[in-house]
């Protein structure tokens, strides 16, 4: 199982936000800083969120994604605000590993098919679930399709990988949800990266347990309830 450090950005820091809100922000520093501490602490593998592109397509933090990924040695995955395929290949050829598609991919299935054919096993794309139906723009809209639903179509336009994320339990430290996480796999057929909730090493014990493909680990890690060296050793 593959363990995702997150580094989330805002406005050009390092932050988490509770539940999604951009209203409830903790701030964690220097972004580039914080993704070359995860990496020198072993990380293979480093979940980077656009914030302002995820609520408003700002391109603001653009610069930033850029620099952790010319700046770390190791793969790297980012999503928020890619809405084109313009988008996806900008980030790409910045040195990004794979790129998360998130409303797009909702919003337009022929895109998530282009991508998919265009970029093969570059292009993942994020689940949201709130009360177990999609919510989309920043989680501020929830709507009237199930993660199950619109995961099982993923699969059928082409996605191999899937990042689910319960957002009652994101930043909330409530523990992830495994039985969800374990449906959606067996379900669909997709990888599925375990995201929101993960709050302590019984956690990634369950997850790894339940043969998941992967898992993002968020407030735990900064709030040190997660030291990351002894989670990686599970």
């Amino acid at each position: 199982m593959i363990l995702f450090p997150a580094v989330d950005i805002l406005d050009g820091r390092c932050v988490r936000l509770l539940y999604g809100d951009r209203n409830k922000v903790t701030d964690y520093g220097d972004p580039v800083e914080t993704a070359l501490k995860w990496q020198k602490a072993g990380a293979e593998y480093l979940h980077l969120v656009d914030l302002n592109g995820a609520f408003d397509y700002s391109d603001v933090n653009r610069k930033i994604l850029k620099e952790i990924a010319g700046s770390v040695k190791i793969k790297t995955q980012t999503g928020g605000g890619v809405r084109s395929l313009r988008d996806v290949g900008d980030r790409l050829e910045s040195g990004i590993t794979r790129v998360i598609l998130g409303t797009a991919a909702y919003e337009d299935p022929g895109f998530v098919k282009e991508c998919a054919k265009r970029f093969p096993g570059r292009v993942v794309c994020g689940v949201d679930c709130r009360d177990g139906f999609v919510a989309v723009k920043g989680w501020v809209e929830k709507t009237k399709k199930t993660g199950l639903e619109f995961s099982r179509e993923l699969f059928d336009m082409g996605i191999d990988t899937v990042i689910f994320t319960d957002i009652s339990r994101d930043g909330a430290l409530t523990g992830v949800n495994v039985a969800a996480c374990r449906e959606m796999q067996d379900k669909t057929g997709l990888k599925v990266v375990a995201s929101g909730g993960v709050s302590g090493y019984n956690d990634i014990t369950a997850l790894k347990a339940a043969g998941i493909y992967g898992a993002i680990l968020g407030r735990a890690l900064y709030t040190k309830s997660i030291d990351l060296v002894e989670a990686l050793k599970l």
